[in-house]
């Protein structure tokens, strides 16, 4: 079970995974050490699987955000999976959902062409609703 300063170790190290453990312990009123003894149990335990950075995808020049709702037409989705691991570099997230379809797809696109494309050849494998992020 966790405490308070775990899920304070957990709410500051989802902020800024870059944190010196002495900073950490500061917020959450530990010494660096037990911070990182903290973190190192947190770890350890599963209940810290990893860390990742954030992408600013318009620095990359990607400049369309968006959701593509996939609706297989068979039980057998091995081709729409083989397709999405081909376009790899437009996926940010491919969530297996339940309700209206069967995947939810979150891309980015440098441009409407390569989202054309991108949907012609969607379309061999599966049907799909588009939205567009307008604003986050």
């Amino acid at each position: 079970m966790l405490d308070n300063t775990d899920m304070g170790i957990l709410h500051e190290l989802s902020k800024n995974s870059r944190i010196t453990m002495k900073e950490l312990g500061e917020k959450v009123h530990l010494t660096g050490q037990a911070a990182a003894s903290r973190v190192a149990k947190l770890e350890d335990n599963g209940v810290i699987e990893g860390y990742a950075i954030k992408i600013n995808q318009l620095k990359l020049g990607c400049f369309i955000h968006a959701f593509i709702t996939i609706i297989t037409q068979s039980t057998y989705h091995q081709p729409y999976l083989s397709f999405i691991k081909t376009r790899e570099q437009y996926i940010i997230n491919n969530y297996k959902i339940s309700g209206d379809g069967c995947y939810l797809l979150e891309c980015k696109f440098p441009s409407n062409e390569l989202l054309n494309q991108f949907l012609e050849d969607l379309n061999e494998h599966a049907n799909y609703k588009l939205s567009i992020v307008i604003n986050k």
